[in-house]
């Protein structure tokens, strides 16, 4: 019988995987600032550099897919005004098209301050990439989609629950959750409404012992997948992942790498697994080689690896 279940649950997923995967969230200006350190109050610090890049969770996610050739639809508005006219060229440049209208509203951006470190700290406009409304997702063809992926921004606005409500007229979608520290935010009905359909959650060790209290990240990705019961995977820098798939779990280490800068690590992380796992990779094979992207990514500047430094990677 149990033989006869994981033969069923083997070609479900394989059949899940065959289709795209959606993925859903913003498309920003990434305002990339290089500086010695954060200033204090009153403090005056020069700016080394100044550039601007296409990028923001969802953008960076499916750039990813897109480099493991692995079909996927961008399913992110674009505004208007500078910042949106600016994302509208760079996709139009790259041959993506977000199935969604031009929403009335301008586009945000999102102030990336780098340290000489390499850390970054986030200053958020939000604009009209954040919002999400019920009639976009008529657009949609539910037939051709096998996996989804979400982040915690978008759930936070208030236009959040009109994702969750599309999520659960199609339980068979499998969900890829990256809510980051925004998993301190967002509303516990919203969440509990996302657990309910059993997403894979992607964190980092700090998302996942501050909300689940623990002090180890073995526990708090347990507390994690009692709450889903389906795959926790939590990403630890240089040291590279753990994931708990409930009766399998497992450290898998990490590349070592010179941090230039960490924008994008975990956006191209998750994008990795998801494509990997589409491909066919087992847990363990995908979060190694997402370890490796991450690393790649960690070493360029912003959030996108070029071609030749994708492959480099895989072949870390």
């Amino acid at each position: 019988m149990q033989n006869l279940f994981l033969s069923q649950l083997n070609y479900t997923m394989e059949i899940t995987f065959m289709k795209q995967v959606l993925v859903i969230g913003s498309t920003v200006v990434d305002v990339i600032i290089q500086l010695p350190h954060l200033p204090t109050t009153s403090e005056d610090v020069h700016v080394r550099t100044q550039s601007m890049s296409l990028g923001g969770c969802a953008y960076n996610t499916s750039d990813m897919i897109r480099h493991f050739q692995v079909p996927y639809t961008l399913f992110s508005p674009v505004g208007t005004g500078t910042y949106g006219h600016f994302v509208r060229e760079e996709l139009k440049k790259r041959g993506i098209q977000s199935p969604i209208p031009t929403p009335l509203q301008e586009n945000g951006c999102c102030y990336c301050f780098v340290e000489d470190s390499g850390e970054r700290t986030f200053a958020s406009y939000h604009g009209a990439e954040y919002r999400f409304y019920p009639e976009w997702f008529d657009l949609l063809d539910p037939d051709s989609i096998g996996s989804v992926y979400i982040c915690g921004l978008e759930i936070e606005e208030a236009t959040g629950v009109h994702i969750v409500e599309y999520l659960e007229q199609h339980p068979s979608y499998q969900i890829f959750f990256a809510p980051g520290p925004r998993i301190q935010v967002i509303s516990q009905n919203l969440l509990d409404r996302l657990f309910a359909l059993s997403p894979v959650l992607h964190l980092n060790e700090t998302e996942v012992l501050d909300y689940t209290g623990e002090t180890c990240v073995e526990q708090g990705a347990q507390a994690l997948y009692q709450k889903t019961g389906n795959t926790v995977i939590v990403t630890l820098g240089e040291k590279g992942a753990y994931y708990d798939m409930g009766e399998e779990q497992a450290f898998v280490p990490g590349v070592k790498a010179k941090q230039i800068d960490t924008i994008g690590a975990g956006d191209s992380h998750i994008g990795a697994v998801i494509a990997r796992l589409h491909q066919g990779a087992s847990m363990k094979e995908a979060v190694a080689d997402a370890n490796r992207i991450a690393a790649a990514v960690v070493e360029t500047r912003g959030a996108l690896l070029s071609e030749d430094a994708f492959q480099a990677a895989l072949k870390a």
